[in-house]
């Protein structure tokens, strides 16, 4: 890639790859303005005006400044702890067998929830629940029949209650709702709120997540785990060493 030459300050250039780093560095949403003509206008100027500022700052002696000195110390503390931290961290690893010894030994936490997708209509009597159903099997469709007669705010959709778990709703519905074939519409069922119709329409039986799904999530727990404890050793190494004082 030509790498041009867009702009010069005090004989420092400013290149295109200058510019293209500077535009990385602003917020997804907002690098497409400054692709454009105008918008890398308007950045090389910043990058001009700063590196005019950073003339100004030299010639006036402002590295002196004790503020400056203050923040360069703190910068240069941060970044030498940090590559320090890596460096020593650098030999932890997770093997594949490692990650799939570890999800062999915990499936149970890589369960996929039983779940049923259903709708239902909910009236107040077992009358009234008996002869809409009635309206059903005799061919009414459900999701008018959810619309005309129940209670619930779910009507507007035609009953849907969407996809749901075990325990998230009461008993009395969740037992009927996980029992009943997909297609089928239930006997009334009596809950604390009424009585209510049930049609199933899907249903997904509990999986076990493949190793392929959750193997970053695991490799990254590992690795985590091993590292915080290198870590804490390592420092803790150094206690005795280096002159500690808590006051």
């Amino acid at each position: 890639m030509d790498n041009k030459v867009l702009a010069t300050v005090e004989g420092r250039e400013i290149t295109q790859r200058d510019l293209e780093n500077a535009i990385s560095r602003f917020p997804r949403e907002r690098q497409g303005y400054f692709m454009g003509e105008e918008g890398k206008k308007q950045l090389l100027n910043q990058i001009i005006s700063f590196e005019l500022i950073y003339s100004y700052a030299k010639d006036n002696g402002i590295e002196k400044d004790p503020a400056y000195i203050s923040q360069v110390e703190a910068a240069k503390k941060e970044i030498l702890t940090q590559t320090a931290i890596n460096n020593i961290l650098a030999d932890v690893k997770v093997t594949d067998d490692e990650v799939k010894d570890y999800y062999e030994a915990n499936q149970q936490y890589f369960n996929s929830e039983e779940s049923v997708t259903a709708r239902h209509i909910l009236v107040d009597s077992l009358d009234e629940a008996q002869e809409i159903k009635k309206k059903i099997d005799d061919g009414m469709n459900f999701e008018m029949a959810a619309l005309q007669y129940s209670s619930c705010p779910s009507k507007e959709q035609g009953g849907s209650l969407g996809s749901f778990t075990r325990g998230r709703m009461v008993p009395e519905f969740e037992q009927a709702a996980f029992e009943l074939e997909v297609g089928e519409l239930s006997e009334p069922v009596q809950t604390q709120f009424g009585y209510h119709l049930i049609k199933v329409e899907e249903k997904n039986e509990g999986t076990v997540k493949p190793l392929e799904e959750v193997y970053p999530t695991i490799q990254r727990e590992i690795l985590n785990e091993r590292e915080s404890f290198k870590y804490m050793q390592f420092t803790e190494g150094l206690k005795s060493k280096y002159d500690v004082v808590l006051k």
